[in-house]
């Protein structure tokens, strides 16, 4: 069966040419104008030689470019690896080779970093996108290359299971993994999400959750296209900004995370008017119930839903549908096609209830295909059929699931994901530490901040900071930790394992 991620953008386009697709700032690109942003980027994408299933990285913040990056590579039958425009120039490399990428579309702000990473990796070449004001690093050409005026290929059939995007993410063994996620699987993903609830063409959707993560991906981007509704691009969440692009371009969906509610209810006062919201979506931690009745409080109208999924279940696996239908705390039942479990240790399921709280795994139309190049770690997850999650948790009686804690020690810090065992490796490489633990702390505003302890090596002296400016050098902005305790000797069971319950 042939389908290509590209045909959701031909048919919106075919729909209503004129329709606001993509908003920002000032600007406004109708779905016509982005069709053939997307058909230039892919003919000169085909015109450098590139072949179906060839891998095109692209670590763009929330701007045009991403879609016409994005969709021209689906048009051309291409592989998009989204990268995060805050990884520094080892992450760049890692993930470009893994992936066997072969170009880099990155932006101005960061091409030095990015391009260091490009380097060290034989065979990609680089395309900057222009922010304003700036200058290319040596060696890489200028992202409007792509979008020379060039005959738009028609979409290049694919295969409904072949790779149409390869998400990295993290796992126990602390190097990012990348998941293969098929342009079926993707569309089924937001085409559900979508009429769950109840996505309408005259929507207006803030896109601030970043494009490059599963969420603002799949469940923002992908459903947006799918159902011919207009984007309004906030490249980064500032409060202020948010509540403004909602006024003024009368938004009526908003995707968050649990902290960008907490700010939201904080910048939105009494006379700011936010009337336009009908349907808020949240994910990525659990929301706490109050904050839930406090925002629809403020804002009568406005309904809350919760969802659970992964980078490896294309974004969705269940979903509370409406107000009616929800339960606060719960992150709602299985999405249609989908199915989840509660199992004990033996992958048995368990029964209903709180007090039989096992892993989850899940099964369906979203389930990746395979980690890339990673058959051991994928027959690892894939144990039965199920996809493994990592998360604990339990249903009740109906089916609702709640999730409880997290079998990995997985950070969530400001909506990202920190895997403790890739900030530890880093810690492992400073010639003083001996041991190295990493933990999250509670914090009010991000939900969890990253910290980690450490005990030396004889003979060695360093300072918290200078492991901090260590860390910071070497990673993404929002892994590196900001607190370090130099201990004499971390907690240990029988076995020598380090004891983070016990640093807890």
């Amino acid at each position: 069966m042939s389908l290509n991620l590209a045909t959701m953008l031909h048919e919106s386009a075919l729909a209503d040419p004129d329709k606001p697709c993509v908003i920002i700032d000032d600007t406004t690109l109708t779905y016509a104008q982005v069709e053939h942003m997307v058909g230039l980027v892919a003919g000169n994408l085909l015109a450098l030689g590139l072949e179906r299933g060839a891998k095109v990285a692209v670590q763009l913040p929330n701007m045009p470019q991403f879609l016409f990056a994005y969709l021209g590579a689906m048009r051309a039958g291409l592989v998009m690896v989204p990268l995060n425009p805050l990884l520094r120039a080892p992450e760049v490399a890692y993930h470009l080779e893994n992936s066997d990428a072969q170009v880099l579309i990155t932006g101005e702000s960061y091409a030095g970093e990015a391009h260091r990473g490009a380097s060290a990796v034989p065979g990609v070449s680089t395309y900057v996108v222009d922010f304003g004001g700036g200058q290319r690093p040596e060696g890489t050409a200028a992202f409007e290359e792509l979008l020379v005026p060039v005959e738009a290929p028609d979409i290049v059939p694919t295969d409904a299971d072949d790779t149409a995007v390869l998400l990295y993410t993290s796992g126990t063994t602390g190097k990012p993994k990348g998941a293969e996620l098929t342009h079926f699987q993707l569309f089924m993903n937001c085409t559900v999400a979508g009429e769950l609830f109840g996505f309408r063409d005259d929507d207006v959707v803030i896109a601030v959750l970043p494009l490059f993560h599963v969420f603002g991906l799949s469940s923002v981007l992908n459903t947006a296209v799918r159902f011919g509704t207009t984007l309004v691009l906030v490249p980064r969440f500032e409060p202020d900004a948010v509540v403004g692009a909602i006024e003024r371009h009368r938004a009526t969906v908003f995707p968050g995370v649990p902290t960008m509610y907490v700010a939201l209810l904080g910048a939105a006062d009494a006379e700011r008017d936010l009337s336009s919201l009908r349907v808020g979506v949240s994910g990525g931690a659990s929301l706490p119930g109050e904050v839930i009745r406090a925002f629809e409080d403020r804002f009568p109208g406005t309904v809350i839903l919760e969802g659970y999924g992964l980078s490896e279940t294309a974004s969705t696996a269940t979903f509370n549908v409406s107000a009616e239908r929800r339960k606060v705390l719960s992150v709602g039942k299985p999405v249609w096609g989908v199915q989840v479990r509660v199992v004990g240790t033996d992958d048995k399921p368990l029964p209903p209830g709180p007090c039989h709280v096992g892993e989850v795994v899940i099964r369906g139309h979203n389930v990746l295909k395979s980690y890339y190049k990673n058959p051991e770690e994928t027959a690892e997850a894939m144990r039965g059929g199920w996809f493994h999650t990592g998360d604990l948790g339990y249903t009740d009686e109906d089916g609702y699931l709640f999730i409880v804690d997290r079998k990995k020690d997985l950070v969530i810090r400001g909506g990202y994901n920190v895997y403790p065992r890739e900030v530890e490796e880093v810690l492992y490489d400073h010639p003083a530490v001996a041991e190295a633990a990493v933990i999250g702390r509670p914090d009010e505003r991000l939900g969890e901040e990253v910290v980690a302890a450490v005990s030396l090596s004889p003979g060695h002296h360093v300072t918290p900071e200078d492991l901090i400016g260590f860390c910071r050098e070497r990673l993404a902005a929002y892994k590196y930790p900001r607190e370090i305790r130099v201990l004499t000797e971390l907690p240990k069971g029988p076995t020598g394992k380090i004891l983070k319950k016990e640093l807890r």
